[in-house]
């Protein structure tokens, strides 16, 4: 089974399924589904950071300061969060990572209801070769001046931009 035929769950504007569909579908006709976004820092606090594969369908080679991905059909928000995080980094044994918040993130092509997480990785990584292109451990001072430089991923840029409201005390959505 390819990605693109992994079934995920299809949900409204309130995150209740709805139906299902395979990836590609959901993908290629804009459904709503649900995806992980998963904040990983190493011993020192450093951000783990990467470089999407050109491969990917969805923002090929765009920069992004979350692991993570989408949530299978039956799946469970924090059971994704896991997954994902392990299969990114290449690590196995992660401890489980703590859920901060969820909004809708939407554009002209995409939506999906996302759920950030904050996880330490203090074990070596080794990322997912089909999924990193490149990777880097940076200092928050560090990332912050990278933000206009790089082409990020916008939901993950989304996301990050909430979570630093919500880090400071203001609503994430």
């Amino acid at each position: 089974m390819t990605p693109s035929d992994e079934i995920l769950d299809i949900v409204d504007e309130h995150d209740v399924v709805v139906g299902q569909a395979p990836r590609g579908e959901a993908t290629a006709r804009g459904l709503r589904h649900r995806c992980v976004f998963i904040e990983a820092r190493d011993a020192g606090g450093r951000l783990f950071v990467h470089r999407r594969t050109p491969a990917k369908p969805v923002f090929p080679s765009h920069y992004d300061m979350f692991v993570g991905g989408v949530v299978g059909a039956g799946e469970s928000y924090d059971e994704a969060a896991l997954r994902e995080a392990e299969e990114e980094l290449g690590v196995f044994g992660l401890p489980r990572p703590e859920p901060l918040f969820k909004f809708l993130y939407e554009s002209a092509e995409h939506s999906w209801w996302s759920h950030v997480y904050q996880v330490r990785c203090e074990l070596p990584v080794n990322p997912q070769v089909e999924e990193v292109a490149w990777h880097t451990f940076l200092t928050d001072a560090e990332l912050e001046q990278r933000l206009d430089d790089w082409e990020w991923v916008p939901d993950g840029l989304e996301a990050y931009h909430r979570l630093r409201a919500f880090r400071a005390g203001g609503a994430a959505s």
